[in-house]
């Protein structure tokens, strides 16, 4: 499974980075407002920025809602760097937009996805990755990681090269979840990451073994 981190906050990715086990990047232009950055010129320079940290999967939004200028902005930010996946949303336009960029060899992230019927489109126009939200689907009484799962079994039966990469992942069991699922890639915080190293039992023998190790240099 593939971890990609869900932010725009450089010191973050860095910290995600020197832990190993980073993948990937995904933001979005609510996550590039939270940091502060405004203006296309800014937001191009952070992307690259991010790039400089992260090996690959930086996926960058389009803000457009037409083909032409989907594929206008999704044209210039991968033009920024070969790391950079085209973040598109998957409504008509965006689905017609991921086929272009798809048959120009640009890699795209369809995002917003609420149903397998979504996911299967974007899949058939060639998407790198689809991106569903399972903490907003949860947040509405629906069961997001159900999706995951019949997303996963779709694109198995019918071998998709495209990657499930579960979105809106809010707490270590979502992540769990969907790694027994077998989604091939998870974005959230770094926090939710960090947060499968917890245990009371590892903490407590940790501090037993250091405690033991100092009676036996006394």
């Amino acid at each position: 499974m593939k971890f990609f981190i869900d932010t725009a906050n450089l010191a973050e990715i860095q910290e995600a980075h020197n832990l190993g086990i980073l993948d990937g990047v995904t933001t979005n232009p609510s996550l590039m407002a939270k940091e502060g950055i405004k203006g296309q010129e800014n937001i191009n320079a952070h992307y690259q920025a991010i790039c400089h940290i992260v090996d690959d999967n930086v996926s960058a939004e389009v803000i457009a809602t037409d083909f032409e200028g989907m594929v206008k902005e999704g044209e210039a930010l991968a033009a920024l760097s070969p790391k950079i996946v085209v973040k598109v949303p998957v409504t008509q336009e965006g689905i017609k937009a991921i086929r272009y960029f798809s048959d120009k060899g640009i890699r795209t992230n369809c995002t917003l996805i609420f149903s397998a019927g979504q996911a299967l489109l974007a899949a058939k126009a060639g998407a790198t990755y689809v991106s569903p939200f399972i903490g907003r689907l949860d947040d509405v009484s629906q069961d997001g990681t159900e999706l995951i799962a019949q997303i996963v079994a779709i694109f198995s039966n019918y071998q998709f090269s495209t990657q499930v990469l579960a979105a809106s992942v809010r707490h270590t069991m979502h992540l769990i979840q969907c790694a027994e699922i077998g989604a091939h890639v998870a974005t959230c915080p770094l926090k939710v990451i960090t947060g499968l190293l917890n245990h009371p039992l590892t903490n407590n023998g940790l501090q037993k073994f250091l405690a033991d190790y100092a009676k036996s240099q006394a």
